[in-house]
């Protein structure tokens, strides 16, 4: 136990810089002693059994459990808050139609087989049959439109519920939650074994097509966080945005950063707009709401690994379809979990709209923990950053329409 509590005390991220390293080495090092590559394939299949169940109780929860409320602004800032999502999807929708990037994905994933969609029919014809899809055949095959598309049903249906029906939701979506939180804490492990199977089938020159990976999701995000974001908050307070970005960058996004927690940052939030003067009635509905809808980083990291998992298989998809793709990524990430790296649980739901089997989008997941060290902190710093900076941008608008100046 000594030496559990000890391993569990060491940062996450430092945890898995060691297991990156290590199995860089012994893949470089003992490449014949293919058994190491098996914590890799147990880490993924980990994932794989987790992620629908998680998806499909998280979301019931949050329809079930969720508070009422509001205050005047609250209404805008949940549509700053889609419009963000969409808009950084979008972003990164140009960014890889722009820049041609695809993944190395390990030798047991068969890219042949795989046809273009017919067109914009046959993708809402495919999406239309697995919404209606029998909700047990959906967890079961990680049908994760059908597995959305029910959870929303039966949140609502329960929405009414007893009190105690709704807190054994609550409770057991907790327990999932938790249990993602063990699978995920074995990353280490299981990035060794990715690691180390990548290395010793391609070599070192492999961590090139990560760098130009990790340089598009880190490039969008950067363009949502210094050029999108203040276009929208320009548009709310109409006036020079910089000094408020730079703000909500300096007191939310470097903790952000570090935490990669969007819930551990809503104190800092709270704090933030209390220093802002905003009202406490919107900002204490609007932080913690933020913190489960306003996915800008999400969207960006689902769509990009999807895009590029798409350019791996070889399919050719018209910019109309990378659109829906856009629309489909801001949804998603609006149901992202709150643990680390819980985006890339929903990539499975994104490849499948273009019928990219289960197997291969969850070894793209397994690449997304790889650089996960880098993205997960910068997508948590810009997702979290944003929730104080739209609360902030909607209730200045109201200022300024009462004529009530705007200091900060």
């Amino acid at each position: 136990m000594n030496i559990l509590q000890k391993w569990n005390s060491i940062s996450l991220v430092k945890r898995i810089i060691c297991g990156l390293i290590i199995g860089a080495i012994l893949g470089m090092a003992i490449p014949q002693v293919t058994v190491i590559g098996i914590l890799g394939t147990l880490f993924v299949s980990a994932l794989k059994a987790i992620a629908p169940v998680l998806v499909f109780f998280l979301v019931i929860a949050a329809l079930a459990c969720g508070n009422e409320g509001g205050g005047k602004t609250m209404g805008r800032v949940v549509v700053l808050y889609l419009i963000g999502t969409f808009a950084a999807a979008v972003v990164a929708v140009i960014a890889c139609h722009a820049i041609h990037v695809t993944l190395p994905l390990g030798s047991g994933a068969s890219t042949e087989g795989y046809t273009a969609a017919g067109g914009i029919g046959e993708v809402f014809t495919n999406l239309l049959m697995n919404i209606v899809a029998n909700p047990i055949a959906s967890i079961i095959n990680a049908n994760y439109l059908g597995i959305l598309a029910w959870a929303v049903v039966f949140g609502l249906a329960l929405k009414k519920a007893s009190e105690p029906t709704k807190k054994a939701l609550f409770d057991f979506s907790e327990a999932v939650s938790q249990a993602v939180r063990w699978v995920i804490s074995c990353a280490p492990f299981g990035i060794l074994g990715l690691v180390f199977t990548t290395v010793s089938e391609n070599g070192l020159e492999i961590f090139i097509e990560y760098g130009r990976l990790l340089g598009i999701l880190v490039g969008c995000m950067a363009f949502v966080a210094l050029i999108l974001n203040p276009i929208i908050v320009f548009t709310q307070i109409r006036q020079n945005p910089y000094p408020l970005v730079f703000k909500c960058l300096k007191d939310s996004f470097v903790t952000a950063f570090f935490t990669r927690s969007s819930a551990a940052n809503i104190p800092v939030n709270m704090a933030l707009c209390e220093s802002l003067g905003l009202d406490e009635d919107n900002y204490s509905i609007s932080i913690p709401l933020g913190a489960t809808i306003n996915m800008a980083g999400a969207a960006i990291t689902i769509t990009v690994m999807t895009l590029a998992c798409v350019n791996t298989v070889g399919l050719e998809v018209p910019l109309a379809m990378k659109i829906l793709l856009s629309f489909v990524a801001a949804i998603s990430a609006c149901g992202a979990s709150g643990v680390a790296g819980g985006s890339l649980l929903l990539i499975p739901l994104a490849c499948s709209l273009f019928g990219i089997s289960n197997d291969i989008a969850m070894q793209v997941v397994g690449i997304g923990f790889i650089i996960g060290m880098i993205q997960d902190s910068c997508e948590t710093g810009l997702n979290s950053s944003t929730d104080a900076l739209f609360t902030a941008a909607a209730e200045f608008h109201d200022w300024k329409a009462q004529g009530k100046p705007i200091q900060w």
